[in-house]
């Protein structure tokens, strides 16, 4: 990675942004998982976008392996613009917002908030309109994050999540794996998969996969790659990827899987294998592949803080691909830090 971006150093912030976070968070972050506890809601909703909404996927999956609890997105403009009241009486209602000033996200809050459910804010701001619509705040700690590709916020968004729901559900190996994952996500930052940035070269569009959890990571890679490389990238499910979008793998083709050590693995694996031996260079965070090419990653002893490790170490590849290409990764052409949508 090159040290002169903004991105490259929030990157190595990463760290001690959720050292911090769980040092100066878990208070708010236990009252939060009391009421979610003593709710107990059937089912939960989000409300997001961006890498936010990506932050919600991977929390959705979270939750229901975790506590056989139903997640389900919801549209922000169902509040905004629509003005249809929702039957969400007893329910959670998630909103994710690094600013918190998304008026369609703050307003989808709201609604929920009058139409009966118990509302939860994870934002970088607790002083922002999002919290303030909101019962409970969870502050994600991230500190300043300059760089328009957002790193720190997603990280801090989905750990502080995560800890909220090891509260709920008092999963104490989820606790511990949590409370180790600075120094671990610190060897992540080590990782930047030059054979992976190497096997892309000049190629203009390229897949990313992933399933369960690390389906959101798949997500949150593909829009990163559009954002700071100017790149055509699509997630995609490795469940659903050779029910169709195969079609377009050629050879040499850029594939880019994110497996952990859960009960994915092996399918996922299986399907990296099937991609590759249909031309395609594909790369995977497994030992499991045969024909696709095994990658270096940081186990943390729980698939769920797998994922995470995973974003990092793809967070430091992304960024130094991104300045091969002489594309600044601060400041994404049509893009701004914060998105206002109505």
């Amino acid at each position: 990675m090159s040290s002169q971006t903004k991105m490259y150093r929030e990157i190595r912030e990463i760290p001690s942004a959720v050292d911090r976070l769980l040092t100066m968070g878990s208070a708010d972050i236990q009252v939060a998982a009391e009421a979610a506890r003593t709710l107990d809601p059937q089912f939960i909703v989000t409300v997001a976008r961006g890498s936010s909404d990506h932050v919600c996927t991977y929390l959705k999956y979270a939750a229901e392996v975790l506590l056989g609890t139903p997640v389900a997105s919801i549209g922000p403009s169902i509040a905004s613009l629509y003005k249809a009241p929702l039957k969400l009486s007893g329910s959670l209602c998630i909103g994710v917002s690094q600013s918190g000033k998304s008026p369609d996200i703050v307003e989808m809050a709201r609604s929920a908030r009058q139409d009966g459910a118990l509302t939860l804010a994870l934002t970088n701001h607790p002083g922002s309109d999002l919290a303030k619509a909101s019962d409970h705040t969870l502050d994600i700690h991230a500190g300043p994050e300059l760089s328009v590709a957002a790193t720190k916020t997603f990280v801090t968004s989905a750990v502080a999540g995560l800890i909220f729901l090891a509260n709920w559900k008092k999963d104490a190996a989820l606790l511990r794996a949590i409370n180790d994952l600075p120094a671990h996500l610190d060897q992540a930052t080590n990782i930047s998969w030059p054979e992976v940035r190497s096997a892309i070269g000049t190629h203009a569009s390229l897949f990313t996969l992933g399933r369960g959890q690390v389906l959101a990571i798949s997500n949150e890679a593909a829009l990163k790659f559009k954002e700071t490389c100017q790149l055509h990238a699509e997630s995609y499910s490795s469940a659903e990827v050779l029910h169709g979008p195969v079609s377009i793998v050629g050879e040499g083709f850029p594939v880019l899987c994110f497996a952990v050590d859960d009960a994915a693995e092996a399918a996922l694996a299986q399907t990296a294998d099937a991609v590759a031996e249909k031309g395609a260079k594909v790369f995977a965070t497994t030992s499991a592949v045969s024909a696709a090419t095994s990658i270096e990653r940081v186990r943390t002893g729980h698939p769920l803080t797998d994922a995470l490790s995973l974003i990092v170490s793809f967070y430091c590849m992304v960024e130094a691909f991104a300045t091969s290409r002489q594309i600044d990764p601060d400041a994404p052409r049509h893009l701004n830090k914060v998105t206002e949508t109505v």
